[in-house]
């Protein structure tokens, strides 16, 4: 059975940083393409982040140089560090694999 657990969102001010976990349990992370999707409030779904099986990693133009996607194997646990954030990066962080099984997301509230 799939699982994904994200954690790590939180509140902090323009310019901080926040590291988004997502474990995944019931299948092997490096072997799917692996996404972060976001909502933000009254918004659309807006892919951010992907990593594939080889470990290329893809970024939406608006976070690219601040958000890094990374995946530890050991642990099955893939992470999106975010820097540099922004009012705009507010949302709540999804973990996907495949663009078909979701996690219950995570909320990232970016305000001073």
């Amino acid at each position: 059975q799939v699982q994904l657990v994200e954690s790590g969102g939180g509140l902090v001010q323009p310019g901080g940083s926040l590291r988004l976990s997502c474990a995944a349990s019931g299948f092997s992370f490096s072997s799917y393409f692996m996404s972060w999707v976001r909502q933000a409030p009254g918004k659309g779904l807006e892919w951010v982040s992907g990593i594939d099986s080889g470990d290329a990693s893809y970024y939406v133009d608006s976070v690219k140089g601040r958000f890094t996607i990374s995946g530890d194997n050991a642990k099955n646990t893939l992470y999106l560090q975010m820097n540099s954030l922004k009012p705009e990066d507010t949302a709540v962080y999804y973990c996907t694999k495949s663009l078909w099984d979701w996690g219950q997301g995570t909320q990232v509230t970016v305000s001073s």
